[in-house]
């Protein structure tokens, strides 16, 4: 199959340009401000409409400082401790998820201490608020032609532009079902369950983790990087903390007493 010839630019007046991967990060923080609105109601928190706001823009600063942060040290930190102006440089691309979590993580404590809030219920909201602003994301990816998959001969398998003329797993696809679509719906049971405070976030933590380690099985290591010690990508080293650290996290809050 070959790569569908989509413009990144949806539309461009003078030298201001929308392009779709700014959209889908438009269409994640809108999502992420009708689902912390509707669970808030749906696990009676309390949390007013100004809050609801206060609480996404917190975490939209935790994402941008805390993904960049994220790749420049776990990514490529010789490059950036040679050339420290570039840290900046977020327009050229180069964001870590896993710097973007611990950046919510930070936005959020910060958040409910000075608000009150409970925090574990919080955590469960916020991580059912983000899913959805994943598989738009990788869709972003898609659609850029980047971060494309492995060579392979599957029959849906595409030829990706700049990648060569071999045929690729679209696992930017395969993370946007994975880790938007079947995370969000998950998740979204458990909220309708009224799971216990925490369960959906240490849910969301070990779960992220495990479909981030399968995929990366499919998905082209990145090329400064490769494979670290013959064997696994960046993603799956820190990957595997996520999906302890989830599970052990279900396992307590499911054996604590209130």
């Amino acid at each position: 199959m070959n790569f569908p010839q989509i413009d990144p630019v949806i539309i461009e007046i003078g030298p201001l340009a929308l392009r779709w991967y700014g959209m889908m990060y438009l269409l994640g923080f809108l999502m992420a401000y009708l689902l912390i609105s509707h669970l808030s109601h749906l696990r009676a928190m309390p949390l007013k409409r100004d809050q609801v706001a206060d609480l996404v823009f917190y975490c939209v600063i935790g994402v941008i400082v805390g993904g960049r942060l994220g790749y420049v040290l776990f990514y490529n930190p010789a490059h950036f401790l040679s050339h420290p102006l570039e840290i900046f440089a977020v327009w050229e691309g180069g964001m870590s998820f896993h710097g973007g979590l611990l950046g919510v993580v930070v936005a959020a404590i910060w958040f409910v201490r000075s608000r009150q809030l409970p925090l574990l219920l919080t955590a469960d909201i916020l991580v059912m608020a983000a899913a959805p602003g994943l598989g738009f994301g990788r869709i972003g990816n898609f659609i850029n032609a980047e971060l494309w998959g492995r060579v392979t001969e599957v029959p849906w398998g595409m030829v990706f532009p700049g990648a060569g003329p071999l045929p690729r797993h679209p696992s930017q696809l395969y993370q946007a079902a994975l880790e938007g679509l079947v995370l969000s719906v998950v998740l979204y049971v458990l909220h309708r369950r009224q799971a216990r405070p925490g369960v959906p976030f240490f849910t969301f933590i070990a779960l992220y983790g495990a479909f981030r380690f399968l995929v990366e099985f499919f998905r082209e290591p990145d090329a400064h990087l490769g494979l670290l010690w013959g064997a696994a990508t960046m993603g799956q080293l820190l990957s595997l903390p996520m999906i302890l650290f989830g599970a052990l996290g279900v396992f307590w809050c499911a054996k604590r007493k209130n």
